[in-house]
């Protein structure tokens, strides 16, 4: 349980090491990642054909907010986000999960769109099928986050959304410009979806 939590951690704070002492077994292990949440989500992914090499990883941070994000897609058909708020698993979501999914939809069918990719003007593609097969970490600092609960499981915070939404709409839309190979796969793997 300890080297799971000092695992996380290790993932949500780049750089950060631990070390992990049995005293009865004599092992000792080192956790530490030097890519932080990319790293995280290269983990995940590893044993699920992820459908470009490297994750994209948006930072952001505006009026002692910060937002860290990175996200990958795989061949699979599940969806895997991650949030945390100080390093706290929100595992409800919340206000920074909402503004994700918001600008992730957007931005795919902008860039869909805009590139001629939706197919005798067919319909936008929905949220839930622009996450099927998507491994993503959502890491935000917020200097006095609001939690829904006594278990601190739901980020409540209004400003975050707009914040999340604005900035990782803005990084990903120019991403996605600037590297069309990977844009197409993503936008195709959305298509997929939809069509199941």
């Amino acid at each position: 349980t300890l080297a799971y939590r000092m695992r996380e951690l290790a993932f949500l704070n780049a750089g950060l090491k631990f070390l992990v002492f049995d005293e009865e077994s004599g092992k000792r292990q080192e956790i530490v990642y030097e890519g932080g949440i990319k790293s995280f989500v290269q983990h995940v992914n590893k044993p699920k054909n992820p459908l470009f090499p490297e994750p994209v990883y948006v930072r952001e941070e505006r009026e002692n907010v910060l937002i860290e994000i990175a996200f990958q897609y795989n061949k699979e058909y599940q969806e895997n986000i991650f949030t945390y708020v100080n390093s706290i698993n929100t595992t409800e979501g919340g206000t920074h999960l909402a503004g994700f999914r918001t600008a992730l939809t957007r931005c795919i069918n902008n860039y869909a769109r805009g590139n001629d990719l939706l197919k005798n003007g067919a319909d936008a593609i929905q949220g839930d099928d622009t996450r099927e097969g998507l491994t993503a970490v959502i890491s935000m600092r917020v200097p006095e986050p609001q939690f829904e609960g006594q278990t601190k499981t739901k980020l409540g915070n209004i400003e975050v959304k707009g914040f999340v939404e604005e900035a990782f709409g803005a990084r990903l839309s120019v991403f996605l410009e600037e590297n069309p190979a990977v844009g197409r796969e993503i936008v195709s793997k959305c298509q997929e979806a939809a069509r199941a």
